[in-house]
């Protein structure tokens, strides 16, 4: 039976280090810092699964057309879908079940049958000014039980963008060995996550070998530099 990929990705880090930095979100343009645990993260991923299951009548070997940033609360949501049994498709798809798409990108939203508007506001703040047929992440997402049961056999034939979940982990782990990242590393990235190979480069490879990241948007260089020796970071990715 093919593995969970998120299960596989945050199974091994609950239980080593569970209450560690596993993602550490930076944007500087506005000074936001936000830092999740792997407990908070396996959270936030089972409450978005759960919302799919719940609300949308989500089931195993659904897709879901994603438009979002490399961000913590995109991390949530992809780990989210993986649990639930579904596959990613990164850019807008018509074929899809559902839509996750971000406020500035509403415009551009697939023609699917649910779509959810993420604000990726750290106060949780909705998107304001919702088209109606929307539904709002950071508002719905919240009421769901931090807890998901997968349910049969756990996992689709895809899981990013026609890629297995065997296909995935492979890679993210030949990422990870080829920049010899290990579960002591901090790596710093301002790395897009816009097609399959960024998301597995950006953030796969890290979190398959129990390493945490730094992820910086709109970075400021003097910042970085600054950064790096605060946030302990071993590994800055190009």
């Amino acid at each position: 039976m093919p593995s969970n990929l998120t299960q596989t990705l945050l199974d091994p880090v609950l239980a080593a280090d569970p209450a560690g930095p596993r993602i550490t979100f930076y944007d500087d343009a506005t000074g936001e810092r936000v830092e999740v645990s792997a407990v908070t993260l396996a959270n936030w991923a089972a409450k978005t699964a759960n919302l799919l299951c719940d609300e949308f009548g989500f089931e195993v070997g659904g897709r879901v057309s994603v438009l979002l940033p490399a961000h913590w609360q995109t991390a949530a949501a992809l780990l989210g879908i993986w649990w639930a049994g579904g596959e990613v498709i990164l850019g807008a798809d018509d074929s899809a079940d559902v839509a996750m798409v971000s406020a500035d990108r509403l415009g551009e939203a697939p023609d699917v049958d649910e779509v959810l508007a993420f604000s990726l506001d750290a106060f949780g703040k909705a998107v304001p000014d919702l088209p109606i047929g929307m539904t709002d992440y950071a508002t719905s997402v919240r009421v769901h039980g931090d807890q998901f049961r997968v349910s049969g056999s756990g996992t689709g034939a895809g899981a990013l963008d026609g890629r297995s979940v065997e296909q995935v982990l492979a890679v993210a782990r030949e990422r990870a060995a080829a920049r010899s990242l290990t579960a002591a590393d901090r790596v710093l990235s301002s790395a897009s996550w816009t097609t399959a190979d960024e998301l597995i480069d950006g953030l796969l490879a890290v979190l398959v070998v129990g390493a945490s990241l730094v992820q910086v948007a709109q970075p400021d260089e003097e910042k970085n530099v600054r950064r790096t020796e605060t946030e302990k970071v071993t590994v800055t990715l190009d």
